[in-house]
């Protein structure tokens, strides 16, 4: 089992999410903000720059692209790669896995154990740090685990562990 758990290392992130992570920061980088330079050379090449708007908002603009780039190569410095596919115990919900489970009232869902960065709840991926998916941890099928939500207390089933081919 590849150990998502272990402190000593940073958080986990899918090869997926890492590349969208790469992609946004190469975008930014690459595209936006040179044509951001641009627009910014171009506006205070026209005088007053107190009331340029060009000038202030691409002056903002280059602010926060940067900002986000620092975020982002922080995130990538930190985060460690885990490939669910490999994982060795597939018989148990670990990093990466696709769960179906039943609440109480047989109410199924089916989500996926992902990074923090790459959750999207739309898409039925829940963070690795989120209530129901600590619950989750090293759960087999058949499996009753109790969940604290904001709307109180939830058991959930386990009914189907899955992950990706490698």
């Amino acid at each position: 089992m590849t150990d998502a758990t272990n402190p000593n290392q940073g958080p986990p992130i899918t090869p997926p999410g890492m590349a969208a992570l790469r992609a946004r920061y190469d975008h930014l980088l690459g595209t936006e903000r040179p044509a951001i330079v641009e627009i910014v050379s171009w506006a205070a090449g026209n005088g007053d720059r107190s009331e340029n708007g060009d000038y202030l908002y691409g002056r903002k603009r280059l602010r926060e692209i940067d900002r986000e780039c620092a975020h982002l190569a922080r995130r990538m410095k930190a985060v460690r790669v885990i490939d669910p596919a490999r994982q060795e115990d597939q018989t148990r919900v670990w990093f990466g896995a696709t769960v179906t489970i039943a609440d109480e009232d047989d109410n199924h869902r089916t989500l996926t154990l992902v990074g923090d960065d790459e959750q999207d709840a739309s898409a039925h991926r829940i963070g690795w740090s989120a209530p129901l998916s600590r619950a989750l941890r090293g759960a087999t099928v058949g499996d009753l685990r109790r969940v604290q939500l904001p709307g109180g207390e939830k058991e959930w089933e386990v009914l189907k562990i899955t992950y990706p081919t490698p």
